[in-house]
Order: C-alpha cells, then structure tokens, then sequence
C-alpha cells in the first residue's frame, strides 16, 4: 500500500467574470494507510509533484488538545451591580466587574447571567487566564445587547496609528454612482466591543514609524532549518528556554527578487505586489511556536516550519508578547437591526477582537446584527468554534482570519448577508475553516497580504446561480485585497470538498461553473460536488482532483490530525524540493 504524501510545489491572478511529529512530508504509520480514493493521498508521485501541508495543527494546543473548561475565581458581574432585563445600562457594573478581574490573582471567570445586559463601553481584557462566560448563546442565556456603535463609544488610543495611516495615505471609498466618497473607517477591520490585548502590542503593523527594531526583540538568528521539519540551528541558546513561545521571522531584505518571494509564490506569472519589499526590516512571515526542546545549538519547535530557514531565507526567533488561555463563551452578542452604511464605511458594530492570544478561544457564541463577527490580529494556536452569525445588517465580516498562525475556525455558521463570510486575509498561515455553513451569497475570500497554506475545509455554500451568455455560474471564490499586497494567495491554500447547494438559477440538467477572480499560485481544489454538476474556473489553474465527486475522506484536517495521532511518521519518499522542478 502506498504511503501518504504531505510535500511543496509553484504557479499565477486575473479579473473577475502540538505536538505532534513534524509533517508536511511524506507520512507513513507503522501500518500503511488503506488507500482513499483521493491520488493525492494515496499516489506517491502525485502527492511529491503536488505536496499538501500539514494543517492538522491548527487551533488550540497546536491541534491535539480539547478546549479546557478552565476552574478560577467566579467573578459574577451580578455583585458589581448588573442587573439583566431591567432595559437599565450596565455598562459601569460590567466595568467593574471587569477590573475586578484584571486585579485578582490567579485565573478568572467573569460569569454574566441570564438574561440580557445592556453594554455601551468598550470590554477590555488585557491579562491571559481570563474567561467570559454566559449561560449559553440561545433562549433563556446570556445576551451583551450593544445600541451604540465603537464610533460613538471608543476612547481608546489601539487604534491610533491605524487612523493615522488611513489619513496619511489617503484612504477612501470611492462609490460615484452612490454619491460616495468617504474615508475608510478604522472600525472595518479592527476593534471590537470585546477587545482582548495585550498592552504595548500591535494587531498589525502600518506606519513604519512604528515599527521597533526587529533586533532588539530578536532572541537568536536561525542558521538551517528546512519546510515541514521542526528542527532547527541557531547561532546562540542563551536567551531560549524550552516551554518559552516565541515568533519564528522571515524577512524579506532583498527585493522584488528576494528568496522569501520565491518561497511564498514560486514561479508565478502573477504580479507581486510592493508590500513584500517596501519594509524589509518588518517581518514578512511570522510562526509562533513553542520551543519543546534545547539540543546544543538544535531547537525543536511544536509545529513545522513554513518555510526553509538560514542562508538566503533569512530568520531569526524572536521574542512575542501576547496572553495566554483567553476563553470567551456561551453568550450571545446583539446589536440593533439596521442598514449598513456601506462597505469600509462600517461604523463599529464590531463583537469581538481577539489579537495577541495564544492558546486561546471563542465557542457557542452567536452574533446578531453586527458589522464583523469575529476579528483577529496577532494571534496564534486559536480555536473558534460553534459561532453563529445572523441578522439583517449587510456585514463586512463574520469570522475574519488575519495575521494569524494556527488559528482553527470549526462549525462556524453564517445566516446574515457578509461581504467577506470567510476571509483568508494578509498574513495568515496554516489556518483552517472546517465544516463551516455559508447561506446567502457565499465567497471564498483569499484576501492577499502573504496569505498562505490555509485550508477551507468541508464546506457547505447555498448559493443562488447567476447567469451570463455561457450559462449558469458563481463567483465562489471572490476575494479582494489591496494591489501592493496582490496576489491573493501564497502557495498551497487548499480547498477540500465544498458542498455546493444551489438553490435557484440553475435547472437540475445544467453544469454550473464554479469561477475564482485572480486567485494565487499553486491551489489545490479536491473535492467539488452538490446537487447540480460543476465546473471549476480557478486561476491560476490549481491542481484539480474530485470534481463531481464525493470524496471519502470528508475532512482533510481530520484525516491529517488522525495520522498524526495514530504516530505518522517520515518516509523520506519525495526528494528534496529543490532536486525536482515545480511542476505547473
């Protein structure tokens, strides 16, 4: 029986009409693997001419770890004044309900009570062993109902630089037929009425101004390390320490033709847009890892590297502030129905921001009427689970992954109408949307900025056909992106068997085509069926295997996550990358 393969591979964008063994190698178990069905698992030269990643660690605890039900000091802003259901503000008891908490010692949980709490400030949760509870999403739990948006309502200094940048250079909605021409909001892609960061820290870097020196929170510089493996040498131990989480960073510091380019796009035809170089002393790719082992000048990290390191791919380890075992949970989060102003014009309906958390997560939550669901910075080893997004207010957002490592998004379900539903955005990697629900107009959003080796995964997308000349078709993947950090993908962004519901526009005797704008190199698409026949119009062309097809392994990340359980080990069957050219 074949072993299974998890290796690399390179390609190009148009308009549109843990701790596991390291993988992202071939892996094989003690007993070989039954085959699947899928030539990409089961066909040793078809999975080293088309490697996957290894997605299995993404979420909390790199993955293998349950989401904890955390003990701590109960904290119940009942105490502090809060009074549900009484249509009285509570904002200033849930105030003190949460300085209490930020005061005391040890772990915490912030217990909200049934019933629904009004909120007109801004909940800050700037220390890691912190829980907000409620008593479950549904009838009868416990509601945060919000009137006011953060436009009204911040007073906070977070997003300072982020208001400068957008005035500096500019930034506007431009809309002559709608009678618009506004400045971008800071609010369409950051802040949130639940704001968990750490203080000091940046959600993402805009003004170069502000960027510190990268060497002076650099720990060690990394001599050799190669993709998938979790292994590497550095030049000094001194300041390392095993359990430590740190960033592993590579900079781009040689231009339009730099080695990290190369390692993110291959040999792509598409344009690389001016952001990869304009800053080469701001990291271009990050992973935040955790050390688990100190060898003479060998570190072992938790998961595998993204990419080579040392030499031309320069990195180093870097230290990372950031909180840990962050938990928000059974609630509900209500603002008022309403028209949305427009898209980058979103006034801060926003529920929550999580930036800075590692090994942190959101479940059970459901989000009414909001701007964007969930908003994430800075972040890595997340889980967020089982959130539900509904109402009328056209959203930016539901459930935003970006500059992010690691960051698990499963059985997320979006009712209301989303610019964005799922969104890939800049610098996210290794990060997975699993058995996610999509009605209304659903898209795919790989939303440039470095984004790579993400995974969309068992997907379920009701959409509405539309019609040109040709016949039916979707714009299923639909992303979009500013053009210096085009294209909208890095290498190796997966999509494994979407479930496509086509509700109207389509008779039954029609074949419906499945179409992406300009997406990015290397793609693979396995896995595309429904209840209409589909064609997929991907570009650059990606490798393609199961279309109209259903597949028996349902979940790659599942299927990944259990050979890693079961001891998956390296066979050493692909040779190295660069021994063979990227097949296009």
């Amino acid at each position: 029986m074949p072993a299974l393969y998890f290796r690399f591979r390179g390609s190009f964008r148009r308009p549109l009409p843990g701790l596991g063994l390291g993988v992202l190698l071939t892996m094989a178990a003690a007993a070989a693997p039954a085959a699947t069905g899928v030539a990409l698992l089961d066909d040793p030269a078809v999975a080293c001419a088309h490697p996957l990643p290894d997605f299995s660690y993404a979420g909390y605890g790199f993955g293998l770890a349950p989401l904890p039900r955390p003990a701590g000091r109960l904290i119940d802003v009942r105490d502090y004044g809060a009074k549900a259901d009484d249509e009285i503000d509570d904002s200033k008891a849930l105030l003190k309900a949460f300085a209490a908490a930020h005061a005391a010692a040890g772990p915490v949980i912030v217990q909200l009570p049934p019933g629904r709490l009004i909120l007109s400030e801004v909940l800050r949760i700037e220390r890691g062993d912190f829980v907000l509870r409620g008593h479950g999403p549904g009838r009868g739990g416990s509601e945060l109902y919000i009137p006011r948006p953060l436009r009204l309502v911040d007073r906070g200094h977070d997003l300072d630089e982020l208001r400068a940048y957008l005035d500096k250079y500019d930034k506007r909605q431009v809309e002559p037929e709608r009678n618009i021409d506004l400045r971008f909001s800071e609010y369409s892609w950051s802040g949130g009425f639940v704001w968990i960061q750490k203080p000091g820290t940046r959600p993402a870097a805009y003004l170069p101004e502000h960027d510190p020196p990268s060497a002076a929170s650099r720990l060690a510089w990394v001599r050799s390390g190669q993709r998938g493996q979790r292994q590497l040498r550095v030049d000094s131990t001194r300041q390392l320490a095993v359990g430590a989480v740190v960033q592993l960073r590579w900079f781009n510091r040689d231009g339009k033709n730099g080695a990290l380019l190369k390692a993110l796009y291959g040999d792509t035809e598409l344009e690389i847009g001016s952001h990869h170089w304009t800053f080469p002393d701001r990291p271009l790719v990050r992973q935040s890892t955790r050390i688990v082992a100190i060898d003479g000048d060998t570190v072992t990290v938790a998961d595998p590297l993204l990419h080579d390191a040392g030499g031309a791919l320069r990195a180093d380890l870097g230290a990372w502030e950031h909180l840990r075992e962050v938990g928000i949970e059974d609630l509900a989060i209500a603002f008022p129905a309403g028209t949305s102003f427009g898209h980058h014009l979103e006034q801060g309906y926003n529920a929550i921001y999580l930036t800075s958390v590692f090994d942190g997560w959101v479940r059970d939550v459901r989000i009414a009427n909001s701007d964007s669901g969930i908003l994430t910075g800075n972040s890595a080893s997340v889980t967020i689970a089982d959130v539900t997004t509904e109402g009328e207010r056209a959203a930016h957002y539901a459930v935003h992954i970006g500059n992010v490592h690691n960051v698990l998004v499963s059985d997320l379900r979006v009712l209301n109408p989303v610019v964005h539903p799922l969104s890939i955005n800049t610098q996210a990697s290794k990060s997975v949307f699993l058995r996610a629900q999509v009605f209304g107009e659903p898209a795919i959003d790989q939303h440039a900025g470095a984004n790579h080796q993400n995974l969309f995964d068992q997907l379920s997308l009701h959409v509405r056909a539309r019609r040109d000349d040709k016949g039916a078709w979707y714009p299923l993947w639909n992303g979009s992106g500013a053009g210096y950090w085009e294209p909208g993908h890095g290498r190796f962004n997966t999509h494994w068997n979407l479930r496509v519901q086509v509700e109207a526009g389509a008779t039954a005797e029609e074949t419906v085509r499945l179409v992406g704008g300009a997406e990015g190199p290397d793609a693979r698409v396995v896995g595309v069926a429904g209840n209409r026949r589909f064609q997929v119009d991907y570009f650059p062309r990606p490798y393609l295997e199961g279309v109209n097809t259903t597949l028996a392994v349902p979940s790659l990340y599942q299927y990944q996550l259990q050979r890693r359980r079961e001891g998956a080990v390296d066979a050493n069957a692909c040779p190295p990358a660069g021994a063979r050219s990227a097949s296009r």
